[in-house]
């Protein structure tokens, strides 16, 4: 199995599934979102690709989405936009399980990796993933009980590190 094409497929579905996902919700912020989280994954492939060419390239993760994201949640609290479609919470879901295999998949290269670079690259991709697993987490809870995340939503555990 070739690891980088196996990633970069990972990566280029992840990046449709979240334009579909957006393209279904009427929710603004959510959109906004899943749109973001799309880009992500375009960035991952791109990255990817790059390894897969040998190239140096300089990676590091993308604090700009999470502070983004977290300020759409949080005027989503304050404006108490509550415009879902509770049909999509499996949508979530299933988002969340592949977003959980991703992270596992590239903490397992990372951990296979000799070459320095190539290691902390897989390992920032790890964490922008497990970033992507709390995005999920939020946006299932938001769409499931609305009412109860507006009043309860944290996000100690989005911090920027």
């Amino acid at each position: 199995m070739d690891i980088y094409k196996y990633a970069m497929q990972m990566e280029l579905d992840g990046k449709h599934f979240y334009h579909d996902l957006a393209e279904k919700t009427n929710n603004t912020g959510i959109k906004s979102i899943l749109t973001m989280m799309a880009e992500s994954e375009a960035k991952h492939y791109n990255v990817i690709l790059s390894m897969q060419k040998n190239d140096k390239i300089q990676y590091s993760a993308d604090t700009e989405v999470l502070t983004n994201v977290k300020n759409i949640f949080i005027k989503m609290k304050e404006e108490k936009e509550i415009d879902v479609d509770v049909s999509q919470v499996e949508f979530y879901k299933k988002a969340l399980a592949v977003e959980t295999a991703s992270e596992k998949f590239y903490q397992e290269r990372a951990d296979e990796e000799k070459d320095p670079h190539k290691k902390k690259i897989f390992l920032t991709l790890a964490k922008e993933e497990k970033n992507h697993c709390v995005l999920l987490e939020n946006i299932s809870n938001f769409v499931s009980q609305p009412d109860n995340w507006l009043e309860n939503s944290e996000w100690y555990h989005l911090d920027e590190d």
